[in-house]
């Protein structure tokens, strides 16, 4: 299924159904009086976040949706029934924003969230609603209200434990394919990603966490180089970054400023989370050379590199692991002292 995380739409409310005129006409009742049904209310527009969906390639073939009219109300004071409503079901981290795609309207990052945006219009009132000692057979009665529109952008912000940065080529895909069952396109050629993709990590039964693999950077793109920013809201929601980092390349230290520079410049709190740093590919290096390597990251980013290789799967568990302990703090699984907190079951313990 082809990837969309953006698209906008037109939305509208349905029109509430207008009052009826009538009178009651029945043999041996002579001046009945008025008997004409209010007008029913127009259809209201939802959204709502459904499990299941990770992409708005939906939205690319319909762009507008319009709710029901309510119906018209009739005689015998029958009223008109509530025009059917509009439920855009989206995936879960779907942000709705106004037409000037800067005013974030929902934030839908729950399953299971449901959000109104429009409301209907109320229906019309019947002749009856209008009846008194003054005017005993009112001829008039009320058009239902007017619904709702307005220009809407929907956009996605995949919803992730764990996001992998790097430079393209960085072996991205390659360590996303070989940690979940997640299938990207991986090659002997250098190429860039060009759409993000998630990835579930299994350590264990109980011990599973959602790792997202986004196009690569390059220099500039907080600015719109490339890619641009596109692609860095889909790592705003992770709890952490891995960080990866081409061992093949010549400058492994510049390839990491790169990325940190366009992280700082994006902003939303990107720089300030919790970075694991690793020197990738290391199949392809001597011992010297990944000792001299990491040296070098070691000394501008402050902290040991982790050695890891995709295709050979050296270091892959560990680097798996020391992400695993990052997604417990974030989940409240794990104390301030560092032990795991047990949750209390409700009522006491049971067998």
């Amino acid at each position: 299924m082809k990837f969309l995380d953006q698209a906008k739409i037109y939305i509208r409310s349905g029109n509430g159904g207008a009052g009826s005129v009538s009178f009651r006409r029945e043999k041996f009742i002579p001046n009945g009086g008025p008997d004409g049904g209010d007008g029913g209310k127009g259809g209201d527009v939802w959204v709502e976040a459904a499990e299941g969906l990770n992409t708005l390639i939906d939205f690319r073939y319909q762009q507008h949706f319009k709710a029901q009219t309510g119906h018209h109300g009739q005689g015998r004071n029958m009223h008109g029934a509530k025009g059917e409503d509009v439920v855009l079901r989206v995936p879960v981290g779907t942000q709705v924003l106004d037409e000037d795609k800067e005013t974030v309207l929902v934030d839908l990052d729950e399953a299971g969230m449901k959000v109104k945006l429009l409301s209907g219009g109320n229906g019309g009132w019947g002749n009856t609603r209008f009846k008194g000692p003054v005017n005993q057979a009112p001829r008039h009665a009320n058009p239902g209200q007017d619904g709702q529109e307005r220009w809407i952008w929907l956009r996605l912000k995949l919803i992730a434990d764990i996001g992998l940065a790097g430079l393209p080529n960085a072996g991205k895909s390659t360590f996303l394919s070989a940690v979940s069952a997640a299938r990207p396109k991986v090659a002997d050629y250098p190429f860039t990603t060009l759409t993000p993709n998630l990835g579930m990590v299994d350590l264990s039964p109980s011990e599973r966490f959602v790792i997202a693999d986004i196009p690569g950077l390059i220099e500039g793109a907080s600015e719109g180089a490339g890619l641009g920013t596109r692609f860095l809201g889909h790592v705003e929601r992770s709890a952490s970054l891995i960080h990866l980092i081409d061992g093949t390349q010549d400058d492994v230290v510049e390839a990491y400023r790169i990325i940190r520079g366009e992280l700082e410049a994006y902003g939303e709190g990107l720089a300030d989370k919790t970075e694991i740093l690793a020197l990738n590919k290391i199949d392809a290096l001597t011992p010297e050379a990944r000792e001299e390597k990491a040296a070098a990251l070691e000394a501008v980013a402050g902290r040991r590199p982790m050695l890891v290789s995709g295709v050979s799967g050296e270091g892959v568990t560990e680097l798996l692991r020391a992400a695993w302990a990052e997604v417990k703090k974030t989940r409240g699984e794990v104390s301030d002292e560092g032990e795991d907190v047990v949750p209390e079951t409700p009522g006491g313990w049971q067998p």
